[in-house]
């Protein structure tokens, strides 16, 4: 079997991590601005200021997806380059970007699929009341929604709200502005989940009123979990992983409501969201509810048992200098379960568990959980690459770990599996939120480093060609 007729290959980015830009045409910051700003000076990572130059070279970026014969490219839209305030007056220039990208992908027969909401908040709303950890950001965000969804709603099928919920909870400084404050307090992770869940509901609602024929889902990130042996504990403590690391979230946009078992674990321990009169009823609308799932898969992860009394809550943690065996630590929830390295597969450089057979586990594992169709908007290998004297990028690495993705994706399709798309991360170097721009995705080579962005000259890599290869004969050609 092969690949359905009409199956949507292409790549994905996001506005702050690929744009440049950011204080161009009236466009004002975002929380990820000064995020990545701080990691400047804190790791000599590269800030958001140019990232990979998409702003002023969009026109050559969709000629070269063209040229790889891109079907579709996920992207986000820049709240703060459009309502640079958060709310009130549209910064026309800032739209009018958007409007010529779009234009300009349908011009090339690329369908637009539009992610809202991709960790840039507005710093202005970060000043005026500490962004996500406020419930107004939900009203606010609704004034973005419709903005966005009134202007582009003839030209947009595919909607994601926002993007990785899951790993905004585990890793909140990272993708939130967290005032100092409330850095200790960690009920506060689950409470901006509780908001965005509340402002996901009212822009599926929106969008499902207003765009006809239109399908929305979220982007989420996934990570399938195994245990770390067959002993029943660890087997539960799969379980509860589980419940709480991906249930929580799906279990919302398909079903209507917080996964029970997650839920109870929250709040015995004081992490559950408070919630207002009505926010129950407002997820469980039926025109809340999902048309699909799009996924962002890059790893699976390994779980085993931990006591109640053998450690205490830890958050997960993350390598900075790109050197296997670096990570600060694994998340921890004593009498539910604690993450760990599995030691049945490597690791990228970065501590990632390189499982191209958890992606059919994870895909067939949700179909036959809700019954819903899939896309891949994120999958991808974080590498070094090396510009040789001839200017070539010889990323071998890459092609073996995305050839061997699409194939799991292909034998989930199979086995009846619904799957719409592979956008794999990414179109091109970009800004990585932890790593800076030396952990490089793209099939296209950003020419910059994170301290001088040089020109941003754009170089296709081996996997450009050899994805080329792949679009044309639709999934058979992977060699």
């Amino acid at each position: 079997m092969s690949f359905p007729e009409g199956f949507l290959w292409g790549a994905s980015t996001s506005a702050y991590q690929v744009e440049g830009a950011a204080y161009e045409d009236g466009k004002k910051a975002s929380q990820q601005d000064i995020i990545n700003k701080d990691s400047y000076e804190k790791f000599g990572f590269a800030t958001a200021e140019v990232a990979s130059d998409m702003y002023h070279h969009y026109k050559e970026d969709v000629a070269l997806m063209k040229e790889m014969g891109f079907k579709a490219y996920r992207f986000s839209i820049a709240w703060s380059r459009v309502l640079p305030d958060g709310v009130g007056e549209v910064n026309e220039k800032g739209m009018q970007f958007y409007k010529d990208l779009i234009d300009e992908l349908v011009k090339n027969d690329i369908e637009p699929i539009i992610t809202l909401y991709h960790y840039d908040l507005p710093w202005a709303l970060c000043e005026k009341y500490n962004g996500w950890l406020d419930r107004q950001v939900v009203d606010d965000f609704m004034v973005f929604t419709k903005l966005i969804v009134d202007e582009f709603k003839d030209k947009i099928k595919y909607w994601t709200v926002i993007n990785e919920q899951s790993i905004i909870v585990q890793y909140w400084t990272q993708k939130c502005y967290i005032p100092e404050e409330v850095l200790s307090d960690n009920q506060k992770r689950y409470q901006i989940n509780h908001h965005m869940n509340l402002a996901n509901a009212l822009a599926t609602i929106y969008i499902h009123e207003n765009v006809p024929g239109a399908m929305v889902g979220a982007a989420l990130g996934y990570s399938p979990i195994y245990p770390l042996t067959s002993n029943s504990l660890d087997v539960m403590a799969m379980q509860n992983a589980q419940a709480l690391r991906n249930d929580y979230y799906t279990d919302v946009y398909f079903k209507g409501y917080y996964n029970k078992a997650a839920h109870i674990y929250l709040e015995q321990h004081g992490l559950a969201p408070i919630m207002e009169e009505g926010d129950l009823e407002l997820i469980a609308d039926p025109r809340a509810i999902h048309d699909f799932l799009a996924l962002n898969n890059y790893a699976s992860e390994c779980a085993k048992w931990c006591g109640e009394d053998e450690k205490e809550i830890a958050w997960s943690g993350v390598n900075r200098s790109g050197k296997k065996g670096d990570i600060s630590g694994f998340e921890t929830h004593p009498g539910f379960y604690e993450m760990c390295k599995n030691p049945k597969l490597d690791t990228t450089d970065w501590d990632w568990a390189i499982d191209p057979q958890g992606m059919e586990y994870m895909l067939r594992d949700l179909y036959n959980r809700y019954n819903k169709p899939l896309m891949i908007t994120e999958n991808g290998l974080g590498a070094y690459d090396i510009l040789t004297e001839d200017r070539k990028v010889h990323d071998e690495y890459r092609i073996d770990f995305l050839k061997k993705n699409i194939q799991a994706v292909e034998r989930a399709i199979d086995k009846g599996v619904e799957v719409l798309a592979y956008c794999p991360w990414s179109y091109c170097d970009l800004l990585s939120t932890s790593n800076g721009v030396k952990k490089r995705y793209g099939f296209v080579y950003i020419d910059r480093t994170d301290d001088d962005p040089k020109q941003c000259e754009r170089i296709r890599k081996d996997s450009f060609y050899w994805y080329q290869k792949c679009i044309q004969s639709n999934g058979k050609e992977l060699d």
